[in-house]
């Protein structure tokens, strides 16, 4: 047989495979997972199919792998294995390589050694995968590479982190409505814009959502987003060969420049002071700079008082931990995004006991749609647990109602006796209602269980404490603020 009659008959089985796998996984899996494969190649005894994405690759390779290959043995019988790659990114041209200018050259800037050079997800975007106005010529360089066509050295951006996929509660809304400000404006807003929070909360979805959003407004703008980690991990390699002036023009010479989880470069003096002088620098030609961190600039440790003193200059913006209702929009959006019906006894379920890390919450649904598709099983509130058995166990709620009462007497200056009393006086009442409402939110105790550690008090009597603490917070800001504080303290 000719080669490429071989090929043409490879081509009609991968058709009748794709054929048999929609069927079996159903729709909304297939156009999410399958749907994008597509076939890149063979030799004898083997496929190679290519997706868009190392995320991607990894699903399907984790989920699907298996039954391709059963499937396509089914067609050919000489079929030994299926290998899953990622499409690779086209190279750029010998003359854009030539016109690189005082980038760092080639072999320094193709070493992906750095642990930081992609997203947490691994997701390096391909141009079918980029929001809309988000694709450039220089393959997934994507947003730094003016019109010289010069390398990049701007991590890949994970297409799914824009503004329109980013959900808005309360703990957000100001560090969302920050970011959506700087990307929409034609001038600098504020300087630095400073993002900071917990892990897992979005700060690093907001700054991927801001260099989508410029570049799509403004292509011709060089945007460089990378992390703290990276930006040290370029600055030790060019002090190593000696070309630290183009390390310092590179970053320079940029529009934008976003540095994530700056408090890795804390406590290293040199890192630290280059970072100082690039900060100054763009600042200076009025460049936007945005940075996020785990803690305020104040909070910060190993941060000399110059560099704190800059990095608070601007717009400080804190995403607080999720509340419930965040954490139960995020698990609708997603379920919608999937085009996956899951009950929403479900989704308050997972919103309940998952409560630390956004990452966690949507890889726990993650694992309930692929087991329903996978098994054909309906998600039910039985399935979800006996899936997330393990997830469920490691985080589940080890605050005890005991802790929370003893943090919040101490907090409000009253005497833990008074947690389990008959006093009904204001200044002991409005403590006690504190503690039963943070019990209720940070423990899976029922309500019966929460009243009886509080003197034996009826369930009722939580009811209305929870009820009452949740109007209060609408409308005194500072009680808030003091209930907030006290579940942070829980929670860290």
């Amino acid at each position: 047989m000719s080669g490429p009659e071989r090929d043409s008959l490879t081509m009609e089985q991968w058709a009748r495979v794709r054929g048999r796998l929609r069927a079996e996984v159903g729709e909304a899996a297939f156009r999410s997972w399958l749907k994008p494969l597509t076939m890149s190649g063979g030799r004898s005894g083997g496929v190679r199919l290519s997706v868009p994405t190392r995320f991607m690759r990894d699903w399907v390779a984790s989920n699907y792998a298996d039954r391709i290959l059963a499937l396509w043995r089914d067609e050919d019988s000489s079929i030994a294995a299926v290998e899953i790659v990622v499409q690779p990114p086209a190279r750029p041209s010998q003359k854009a390589r030539g016109a690189a200018g005082a980038s760092l050259n080639d072999k320094q800037l193709n070493e992906d050694s750095s642990p930081s050079a992609a997203v947490s997800q691994g997701a390096a975007p391909s141009r079918t995968a980029q929001p809309k106005g988000a694709q450039s010529e220089k393959g997934d360089s994507g947003l730094y590479g003016g019109e010289n066509g010069s390398l990049s050295i701007s991590a890949p951006l994970e297409p799914r982190f824009t503004f329109e996929n980013f959900v808005v509660g309360k703990p957000n809304e100001f560090a969302y409505a920050a970011a959506r400000r700087l990307a929409e404006a034609d001038r600098v807003p504020f300087n630095p814009l400073f993002l900071y929070g917990g892990s897992g909360l979005g700060k690093t979805h907001l700054m991927h959502a801001i260099a989508w959003h410029i570049r799509a407004q403004a292509p011709k703008k060089k945007v460089l987003y990378l992390s703290a980690e990276k930006f040290m991990f370029l600055f030790v390699r060019a002090l190593r060969t000696k070309d630290t002036v183009a390390f310092k023009e590179q970053f320079r010479s940029v529009d934008v420049l976003m540095i994530d989880d700056v408090q890795f470069i804390c406590g290293r003096e040199a890192t630290q002071e280059e970072f100082f002088h690039t900060f100054n620098a763009l600042v200076d030609q009025n460049r936007q700079v945005v940075i996020s961190a785990d803690k305020s600039p104040d909070d910060l440790q190993g941060v000399e008082d110059r560099m704190r003193s800059r990095l608070g200059w601007g717009l400080v913006a804190d995403i607080h931990p999720t509340t419930y209702e965040l954490r139960l929009g995020i698990l609708q959006a997603k379920a919608e995004s999937f085009q996956v019906d899951v009950p929403v006894k479900v989704l308050e379920f997972l919103a309940h006991k998952i409560t630390s890390d956004v990452r966690v919450l949507e890889g726990a649904l993650n694992r309930i749609m692929a087991h329903a598709t996978l098994v054909g099983r309906p998600v039910t509130l039985e399935t979800t647990q006996e899936v997330l058995h393990d997830l469920l166990r490691a985080n589940d709620r080890r605050i005890t109602i005991e802790e929370i009462q003893k943090r919040v007497s101490e907090h409000f200056n009253v005497r833990l006796a008074d947690m389990h009393s008959a006093r009904r006086a204001r200044a002991i009442a409005r403590p006690r209602q504190v503690a039963m409402y943070l019990s209720k939110q940070l423990t899976s105790r029922s309500l019966p269980e929460i009243g009886r550690k509080f003197g034996g008090r009826d369930h009722t009597t939580v009811m209305h404490a929870c009820k009452k603490i949740e109007e209060l917070k609408v409308t005194d800001s500072g009680f808030a603020e003091d209930v907030e504080l006290l579940r942070r303290m829980l929670e860290s």
